[in-house]
């Protein structure tokens, strides 16, 4: 065991002392923790490292670096810590993202080094809801996306990850990690949408992460020419509906503060604000 104040890059044997880490925040934690559940702590299979801080010998706080460098359960000397590490290996990640008081002193700490970055979203409401409304009834047509379907659900995935990240997901690779990620969650049946009588997405969802204490419903999006007309609540309902009975007890999101349309649908449906994310785009 540790006796001394530091930071480590987290091995296989350390993944019960992780996971007890993780699960003290269940719902702020879900992304980190449904990956570590399934990928354990190799960094092959994690997809990248998770770096410990330790304090008395006691493992306290998380830090993932991978295609997201995210601070989990993180004191402020935990902080000064994982940028310490991450300003030594430099910027491998496409963004910080996580808690926003913890994310906003890392960003403090790399941006001279890291900086500058191409966007900072400096307050995501983090929202949860653990019941159904009782005043919006789900939207019937709002289904699982099946697997024969990846050419219908592509092009509304493409639309809405360049709408919100500000790039496109297509570029670099030419959008086969991208894909890869999109054919998961429909094989995994947590790909939604409401097709119209075109066979046309109106709206999707995902629900990204889960575990069995919580999950995070991501990529909500309504076509341009349906927005407006009251597709997005019903339509979340159904969702909700879904991951309620088919995932875990406490369902979760983060929106951009200045979405107010879709703040205003989350909270028809009974989501309520609990904290905030930050995101630093790069």
């Amino acid at each position: 065991m540790l006796t001394q104040t530091t930071s480590r890059v987290l091995e296989p044997s350390d993944l019960d002392a992780a996971l007890a880490v993780l699960d003290r925040e269940p719902v702020t934690n879900a992304f980190v923790t449904s990956r570590v559940q399934v990928a354990g702590l190799d960094p092959w299979r994690l997809g990248g490292e998770m770096w410990g801080w330790y304090e008395d010998g006691m493992l306290t706080s998380l830090c993932y670096a991978g295609a997201n460098l995210v601070p989990i359960c993180a004191t402020p000397r935990a902080v000064r810590a994982f940028a310490d590490r991450a300003r030594r290996a430099g910027r491998r990640c496409s963004s910080i993202v996580g808690p926003a008081d913890a994310t906003a002193q890392l960003w403090r700490l790399l941006e001279p080094s890291w900086g500058p970055a191409r966007e900072v979203r400096a307050r995501q409401p983090l929202m949860v809801a653990d019941r159904m409304p009782t005043d919006i009834a789900p939207d019937p047509y709002v289904r699982r996306i099946r697997k024969d379907e990846m050419d219908t659900i592509m092009p509304a995935c493409v639309a809405m990850f360049t709408e919100e990240v500000g790039v496109s997901p297509l570029a670099g690779d030419g959008g086969l990690l991208y894909q890869a990620r999109v054919a998961e969650l429909v094989s995994s049946g947590r790909s939604f949408a409401r097709l119209d009588e075109y066979g046309k997405v109106v709206f999707k969802a995902e629900i990204g992460a889960a575990t069995p204490r919580a999950c995070q419903i991501q990529g909500v999006w309504v076509a341009p020419e349906y927005r407006g007309m009251g597709v997005a609540a019903p339509a979340m309902a159904s969702v909700l509906r879904y991951a309620l009975e088919d995932v875990a007890p406490m369902v979760s999101l983060y929106v951009n503060d200045f979405n107010t349309p879709a703040r205003r649908a989350y909270l028809r449906v009974g989501f309520q604000e609990v904290g905030a994310f930050m995101s630093v785009l790069f």
